[in-house]
């Protein structure tokens, strides 16, 4: 089973709506806390699913349970809290949560990629949360585009 990560940021619309054509992405799983800041640009939720199915032919499923909780977003991105503080307060939180068990593996049967904000997978909880089922689902390989 392959997981794909993507960000939005620092991406055009057509770069973005690129990469999942390219690599045939079937299903995009929001991971985001919060999808409709205006920040979102054409990844908001309200314009999201209409362009992931006119133009990829994908569905969007939006995901909470992969998710940091709101504090820990707050510490992290704006009051800029350190990344080894929150990478171990979200690992902690997806074993509380236990994703690995709770979540059906049949969201990645088909080509799936979850999308968070970070331009880089290095200090985004996409990286998090792929590397998490990695651990814990056997064949798991994970593509950040």
């Amino acid at each position: 089973m392959e997981i794909f990560t993507i960000g939005f940021a620092g991406k055009s619309a057509e770069t973005f709506f690129g990469l999942l054509r390219k690599h045939k992405m079937r299903r995009l799983i929001d991971i985001r806390l919060s999808n409709s800041s205006q920040l979102a640009g054409f990844t908001k939720q309200d314009s999201l699913p209409f362009f992931l199915k006119e133009l990829c032919d994908a569905e969007y499923v939006h995901e909470l349970r992969f998710a940091p909780t709101e504090e820990m977003f707050i510490s992290f991105k704006k009051e800029k809290g350190d990344w080894k503080v929150f990478e171990r307060q979200f690992l902690a939180l997806m074993k509380k949560r236990q994703i690995e068990k709770i979540i059906d593996k049949s969201l990645f049967e088909v080509p799936a990629v979850l999308l968070c904000g970070e331009a880089t997978p290095e200090h985004c909880h996409r990286r998090l949360v792929a590397e998490y089922f990695q651990s814990h689902w056997k064949g798991v390989t994970v593509t950040h585009l």
